[in-house]
């Protein structure tokens, strides 16, 4: 690598995309933070596990086996990625959403519980526990951050917690709490923690104090829809398992069932064999890259961009200081301009792709921003009548191990000419008209790549 250049490719970094003005220019992917793209080596591994890929557990055949091979070593994988950070199992699942669910489960949670998280969560750290118990939140200061000593007092106020639950890093800012002291502290009272390492794990070590760790491999360049969930195996030994179904039972008749012992006990139907092998692959190619690379990379970038944004006249980095240690995510707001706008004026013109609306972390973003109670049950009005456009949230540009400073520079320069056009109240140079169901924008253009047909159906980029 280079000073300011990418640290290694990603697939599709050669991808040119169609603008409004009739050209086609780099696609410069800033949301990483969502999705990355595919390393080589994990599109390598299943190109070529492909042509023995099989059922696994229950095929005698030579596939099957070796295919069983292969998905148990991608779990051994995980397992050691995360062990660090937790336990003697690993369960593939979907993702970090659905490996939450699985433990908030398996943790036989009852009503009068409670689960200590706090408001900075991704809503996939937020929503599981109170569909089963009550939840307790430590809250954020107005920079979006927290203090080891507001944990230590939430987790002193009875009832004692049965889990902490907390993320490794926020999806909006970038912020890392201080893992290892707010687990010591949770710890000293007798209190698991489970770490929500979805955005940590592609960026960071997963820290070694923690009891479950929850992360997804299509956050962390290995993008064919596999998670992991790591944690002692004594958890999931007994009781029944969050799903129900073959490869999770010994026996089964019509009044009874004998589950098998974990991790099969939690795996039930066919796995995910392509998007283990994918995974593994990519964190075995993280591993060759090495940490210090990595973060010496994404400091780089962080420095740049944090404070490359806020220096531009009218734009508003939320978040804590730009000297604090963040990975290299950025969420900002453009005065006069609404955050939906700005993202399609973005892709459409620049051919940069970054996110907007509230991230899947509604009340943290409402804090950011400070938006009222008042705004919010305005907003939460005109969302029950099906109107979006309104709908409060940000921009947020996201780098990964293939971003290089030309990328981030690009960002710059195309916010530089948004915010500038916005205070002189110039006007796009096409028009741009809102879809009042989604919130998002569309160019009026009749350029390939942008016409009306070319719109494609889906949700809102804005909702979650």
């Amino acid at each position: 690598m280079t000073s300011g250049g990418a640290l290694t490719e990603l697939v599709g970094d050669d991808c040119r995309v169609p603008c409004v003005d009739g050209t086609e220019r780099r696609y410069v992917n800033l949301d990483s933070a969502a999705s990355t793209a595919a390393l080589p080596a994990a599109a390598r591994a299943v190109a070529e596990f492909l042509p023995t890929y099989s059922s696994v557990h229950r095929g005698a055949g030579y596939k099957s086996r070796r295919s069983t091979e292969a998905y148990e070593h991608a779990r051994h994988t995980a397992l050691e990625f995360a062990r660090g950070g937790a336990g003697d199992v690993a369960i593939i699942c979907r993702n970090t959403t659905e490996a939450i669910n699985h433990l908030a489960y398996r943790l036989g949670l009852e009503p009068d519980d409670v689960v200590l998280t706090t408001v900075v969560e991704h809503h996939a750290n937020l929503l599981p526990w109170g569909r089963l118990c009550r939840r307790r939140y430590v809250e954020c200061a107005t920079d979006g951050t927290f203090d080891v000593a507001d944990v230590v007092a939430a987790i002193g106020t009875p009832p004692t917690p049965r889990v902490l639950a907390v993320t490794g890093a926020s999806n909006v800012t970038g912020w890392m709490p201080d893992i290892e002291a707010i687990a010591e502290a949770a710890h000293h009272h007798g209190v698991p923690v489970v770490l929500d390492a979805a955005q940590l794990a592609p960026h960071r070590a997963i820290p070694s104090s923690v009891d479950y760790v929850a992360f997804s491999g299509h956050k962390m360049y290995g993008p064919f829809g596999a998670g992991a969930l790591a944690g002692p195996a004594e958890t999931f030994r007994h009781g029944d398992p969050f799903l129900a179904g073959g490869g999770a039972v010994d026996l089964v008749d019509l009044d009874e069932v004998v589950w098998t012992a974990p991790p099969e006990r939690e795996e039930a139907g066919s796995p995910n064999v392509v998007g283990a092998v994918g995974m593994a692959a990519a964190i075995d190619e993280l591993g060759r890259i090495g940490w210090p690379a990595i973060v010496a990379h994404e400091r780089q970038l962080a420095r740049r961009l944090r404070r490359g944004l806020a220096a531009i006249d009218g734009v508003r980095v939320v978040g804590p200081p730009l000297d604090t240690d963040t990975l290299a995510i950025a969420t900002f707001s453009v005065e006069g301009a609404h955050h939906a706008l700005v993202a399609a004026r973005l892709s459409a013109e620049w051919g940069i792709g970054v996110r907007h609306g509230c991230f899947c972390a509604h009340p943290y973003i409402t804090r950011l921003l400070g938006i009222s109670p008042e705004e919010i049950e305005r907003y939460r009005t005109a969302l029950r009548g099906g109107d979006h456009r309104a709908m409060p949230g940000a921009v947020r540009a996201s780098c990964g191990i293939s971003t290089s400073a030309e990328d981030v520079d690009a960002l710059l320069s195309a916010v530089t000419a948004i915010a500038r056009s916005a205070a002189e109240g110039e006007p796009p140079p096409v028009a741009y008209e809102q879809n009042p169901a989604t919130g998002d924008f569309w160019p009026v253009a009749d350029v390939p790549g942008w016409r009306p047909d070319d719109k494609g159906t889906g949700a809102s980029c804005a909702v979650g």
